[in-house]
């Protein structure tokens, strides 16, 4: 086995390393996406205007649930597989940016995934806002060495086109809605139909041929809709759709609650993880009640629960009565890296520091983000941090020993102090501010994710599923980009989830 990033600093891709493989994956020309440009931020404004003028998610989500039932699609919307007591399945999240992260994942992903029965896409299919045109370079050309099915749930920005690729693509073609009729004029509906971002006429018109390169028998999924559940093994595994704004509309929240009855244990895959970032999300449904309900109800049976949408690894242990709840965040899977660094210490949902897991660590993350800010400011040796230095200065801001051993004495400076704060470092709940809450916030949204474009370590991550009818066997496993962990890819975290 080889290290991981919690055993050396080779272990999480530092140092002298060779690049991996996966570039001879990838396509002649590949447009990088910047989360900086004006042009991607306003192709991909329809999150804000549903904040700000409605959300339109439920009515439209309902209209292609209508016309899936109509198509013959099962009105319970369970997929019944034949998988046998014992098997895997893997599950990525975030992947579709179609540059070198998303395609580093790829070769350790096939390894890994090589015996498992099928995938399933936790959010965020595709960026930046869920094109047609779009899915040959990040979804058909990088899994097409996948054997098995893959199963998704929409992120918000596979909604940004008001869902229609990914119905094309993961629901038997589904043909696009017929036009909803004009709002009145000066209305907030009408506001929102005039900023709207709709789809090119044109896009997808190569996806009949881009599908060909997943187009064997042995790879084909259906689903029913946006949302479904898949029956595998002993287990059932729910797939919801948070839309635009992380809600859930009522008609999805009654489906909920029903395909939840029963003794079956289940794991919840969802596009909102419902904790994260040392904070409990629970998730609220139309007409009240929330999702996190739903899953801590004994009568329910869930296990886990995994959620996509932030870059990054993480695990919560939650005890909820008699049992212990495991909530993860697996973001990973090939977009920009969110910062684990700005995660104070752990304590929430009776979670402490000792029990929680992140990946990357805190720690690396730092050093990540002062090369990537030094670069950009031009401010090389002031920002710049070693991964000694960073996972040092996180260590003392936190108060907890050190993840991974350093190599030698450290010593936290003025300097590594300062940048700890610039860059949005966490530290201990009864030591921070109400000042650098907002300021670890707005690093958060705002400078996070212009690191769409850097070189190894990526800091990537997948998750393979071992299941019996005993228990789940969830291990976490890293993509760095470099040779080493793409022959090997270490494991970065494990938990075994009873079942009884």
């Amino acid at each position: 086995m080889s290290d991981s990033s919690r055993d050396t600093a080779e272990g999480a891709g530092w140092g002298t390393a060779e690049r991996g493989e996966y570039q001879r994956l990838m396509p002649s020309k590949v447009e990088k996406i910047s989360w900086l440009n004006p042009k991607t931020l306003w192709a991909a404004r329809n999150g804000v205007v549903a904040s700000w003028f409605g959300d339109p998610t439920g009515r439209i989500r309902s209209r292609w649930v209508a016309q899936r039932a109509a198509a013959g699609a099962p009105a319970d919307k369970v997929i019944r597989r034949d998988d046998p007591d014992e098997f895997s399945f893997m599950v990525i999240g975030d992947t579709g940016e179609g540059d070198d992260p998303q395609y580093a994942v790829v070769p350790g992903f096939l390894k890994t995934g090589q015996d498992t029965r099928f995938a399933v896409i936790a959010s965020d299919v595709i960026y930046p806002v869920g094109s047609a045109d779009d899915y040959g370079t990040k979804f058909f050309r990088p899994y097409q060495d996948y054997r098995a099915p893959i199963y998704a749930i929409p992120g918000n920005h596979d909604w940004y086109e008001d869902l229609g690729a990914f119905m094309r693509v993961f629901c038997d073609d589904a043909p696009p809605l017929t036009p909803e009729p004009t709002p009145r004029p000066l209305t907030k509906a009408w506001l929102r139909s005039f900023l709207w971002h709709r789809p090119h006429p044109h896009d997808g018109h190569r996806l009949d041929q881009e599908r060909e390169l997943r187009g064997s028998a042995a790879q084909r999924a259906v689903q029913p809709g946006p949302y479904w559940a898949v029956d595998a093994g002993p287990v059932r595994i729910i797939g919801i759709d948070t839309g635009l704004l992380g809600t859930l509309d009522a008609e999805q929240g009654a489906w909920l609650r029903e395909v939840s009855q029963g003794p079956r244990p289940k794991l919840l895959i969802t596009g909102s993880p419902l904790y994260v970032d040392g904070e409990h999300h629970p998730c609220p449904m139309e007409g009240g009640g929330t999702v996190d309900d739903i899953v801590r109800d004994p009568d329910h049976h869930y296990v886990a629960a995994i959620g996509g949408d932030i870059h990054n690894y993480q695990r919560y242990p939650v005890r909820v009565g008699d049992r212990t709840l495991q909530y993860v965040v697996s973001g990973g899977g090939g977009a920009f890296m969110h910062a684990t660094h700005t995660i104070p210490r752990i304590s929430v949902g009776g979670v402490t520091e000792k029990d929680f897991r992140c990946y990357p660590l805190r720690g690396d993350s730092l050093a990540f983000y002062s090369r990537l800010y030094g670069r950009r400011l031009r401010l090389r040796r002031f920002f710049t941090l070693t991964e000694a230095e960073a996972t040092a200065v996180i260590a003392e801001r936190l108060g907890i020993s050190a993840t991974r051993a350093p190599g030698g004495v450290v010593r936290v400076t003025a300097r590594t102090r300062l940048v700890a704060s610039l860059l949005g470092a966490g530290g201990r709940p009864d030591r921070t501010s109400r000042f650098r809450l907002p300021v670890r916030k707005i690093y958060t949204q705002l400078f996070s994710p212009s690191s769409a474009t850097y070189s190894p370590p990526f800091f990537k991550c997948f998750l393979r599923l071992d299941v019996t009818p005993e228990a789940i066997r969830l291990r976490c496993y890293a993509a760095t980009g470099n040779r080493a962990q793409e022959m090997e890819p270490p494991i970065e975290d494990e938990v075994t989830i009873p079942l009884a």
